[in-house]
């Protein structure tokens, strides 16, 4: 049964006037399709037949990876640190996409290698200047996991917005992605392992390689053991904040691969946090599609993109504002005077 919090349960009958408040609209029964079905997600989890989104905050985590080192990815690590400059400069895609949807921003350093970058509108939370190499040992020690699921709750916390969007940056965390996934579902590594930024054939299969000899260092793993061992710092920030924002009531908005990875990772720490999640889009990369059968997830959008940095989410903004605006704005047969169907 869904949840309007962690304790308090939501009752059959306010289920049910929120099904009816749907169905008596000026339309035919299900005429809105998807839209329907988000708007009752929407009232259930804000727990009132007039639900609100009227704003939103997308907070990109950016981190390093140890595993580039072994040469997963076709882009340098030091892009991570430019790319985090160009957020902070406003000329990303996801900069552009929130602007146009009057979205607030914000960028944490949840772990960039190199020196700490100063700027004033960097949200610092770092861990340290990237993981360790998960191809020879643990990403991260298990205190360094814990402070980065508290870290994203904070960030939660102090983020404005009916609804919660997150994206992320770190060269290589595809890689981080799909071996965290496949130790949390027991996935096969091909089934989750892509081309990331842009790999060749011969990339691809050095990836995977590389990945396989990795995920043979453990054997199975509880989700708290998966995230050390082979999570990014924004990775584990994000389920933190993923889990803070399902804990307030508030749409977790779940973007591409990477934070469906985040997603998976949440909802194996606590279940109850995949009620507060929209998945918005479903990526080109390789892999997104076998974690969103693992979460029963049928995502908004197919715009064969695979950028990552929560653009998808962005784009998929609007929707979750008409589904709620259809609740409460849109007339009744009854209030405009429209005859409705034996």
């Amino acid at each position: 049964m869904p949840l309007t919090d962690r304790n308090q349960p939501v009752t059959e009958t306010l289920a049910d006037a929120i099904r009816r408040t749907i169905d008596t609209k000026t339309k035919p029964l299900g005429a809105l399709g998807r839209i329907e079905t988000l708007a009752e997600q929407i009232a259930l989890l804000q727990g009132t037949t007039a639900p609100v989104m009227q704003a939103c905050t997308l907070t990109i985590f950016a981190a390093d990876h140890g595993i580039a080192h072994a040469g997963v990815s076709a882009f340098p690590q030091v892009v991570t640190g430019q790319m985090m400059l160009n957020f902070l400069g406003g000329g990303a895609a996801a900069n552009v996409f929130a602007r146009v949807n009057d979205v607030a921003l914000q960028v944490v350093d949840a772990g960039v290698a190199g020196e700490p970058i100063a700027h004033p509108a960097l949200v610092s939370r770092r861990i340290g200047p990237g993981t360790a190499n998960f191809l020879d040992a643990p990403a991260m020690s298990p205190d360094e996991a814990r402070t980065a699921l508290g870290h994203g709750a904070e960030v939660a916390r102090a983020a404005s917005g009916e609804a919660l969007a997150f994206g992320e940056m770190g060269i290589a965390n595809t890689a981080t992605a799909a071996a965290l996934a496949h130790k949390l579902t027991g996935l096969p590594l091909a089934d989750l392992v892509g081309r990331g930024t842009g790999l060749d054939d011969a990339g691809l299969r050095h990836k995977l390689d590389v990945l396989t000899r990795a995920a043979a260092r453990t054997g199975a793993l509880t989700p708290e053991q998966a995230m050390a061992e082979y999570g990014g710092f924004e990775i584990v920030m994000m389920a933190g904040a993923m889990l803070e924002t399902a804990r307030a009531s508030r749409v977790v908005m779940v973007d591409g691969f990477i934070a469906t990875a985040a997603a998976l990772l949440a909802t194996r720490l606590e279940p109850e946090s995949r009620r507060a999640m929209v998945f918005c889009h479903k990526s080109h990369e390789a892999g997104h599609r076998a974690l969103l059968a693992a979460l029963d997830a049928d995502p908004l959008l197919e715009l064969d993109m695979r950028l990552g940095e929560g653009t998808g989410a962005l784009l998929a903004w609007p929707l979750l504002k008409a589904a709620a605006a259809m609740m409460t704005d849109m007339a009744s047969f009854e209030a405009a005077g429209v005859t409705n169907r034996d």
